[in-house]
């Protein structure tokens, strides 16, 4: 069936059997286990996922897609939503490990990713599949030109590694950037502070990047400099490790501005 893709919606569907298969092989997860995969389109990762996996739901928004899964592919629940409205809890398997993959619409990448972070007690590990700027800023080293808000809160909310890159032609229609696969797995314990307040003190830090972090961390700080930490440095010098402890140590004395 003939399928025009939108451009509005940022689909380029993975054409590639080589890639797709890799990304299969890259699943740890039992047959029972469930697979939720975001915007399957018409379905060519997902037909191969519903042969591996007994229990596939797939996140779709546009209409005429879900027509072609309906049509095409057996044993596969289909929730007809806007990914970034869904409701994770509702969406997991209680009993079995949940692993989420997808082929992420490159303007909503990032959304996506801190909802799933914000989620990632739900999952085992996620496979994503995206812009490989965004790729790796999510791994990249202290003091990097790459290093940033993104690196901080994904190392320290789980173990990112990318697994390969695609090229623009393993799609239809072609994008204009390289892409790569990605493996987010949830194996790191709870913090012992906040989200929020790892997110504030994050983004206050990274806001002037180019300034000395006793002066781009002042809107939180105040002209508290508690010991043990090099208020000297710039933002993207700081360990995710460091911004960790500021966080729990803030969050304990209640010092947060």
């Amino acid at each position: 069936m003939s399928f025009r893709t939108k451009k509005s919606l940022g689909q380029h569907f993975l054409t590639d059997k080589n890639i797709i298969f890799k990304i299969i092989d890259a699943i740890v997860a039992e047959k029972e286990d469930r697979i939720i995969e975001i915007g399957p389109g018409t379905g060519a990762l997902t037909k191969w996922l519903t042969e591996k996996f007994t229990n596939v739901h797939a996140i779709e928004l546009d209409q005429r897609a879900v027509k072609v899964l309906k049509q095409e592919i057996e044993n596969l629940v289909i929730h007809e939503k806007d990914v970034l409205k869904v409701n994770w809890q509702d969406m997991v398997d209680p009993v079995s490990n949940d692993v989420v993959i997808g082929n992420l619409p490159y303007y909503i990448t990032s959304s996506i990713l801190f909802d799933l972070l914000e989620n990632r007690k739900l999952f085992s590990e996620a496979i994503l599949m995206m812009q490989k700027e965004v790729a790796e800023r999510l791994v990249a080293e202290p003091s990097s030109k790459e290093y940033g808000i993104l690196s901080v809160q994904t190392q320290l909310f789980c173990t990112p590694e990318i697994l390969f890159e695609v090229s623009r032609n393993s799609f239809s229609p072609p994008p204009k950037v390289t892409s790569a696969v990605i493996k987010l797995k949830f194996d790191k314990p709870d913090l012992s502070f906040s989200d929020q307040t790892l997110k504030t003190v994050v983004r206050t830090a990274f806001n002037q990047r180019r300034k000395k972090l006793s002066n781009s961390l002042k809107p939180v700080l105040g002209d508290y400099q508690p010991d043990g930490f090099n208020f000297d440095d710039r933002a993207e010098h700081w360990l995710p490790e460091t911004y960790a402890k500021l966080s729990e140590h803030l969050e304990q004395s209640d010092r947060l501005s």
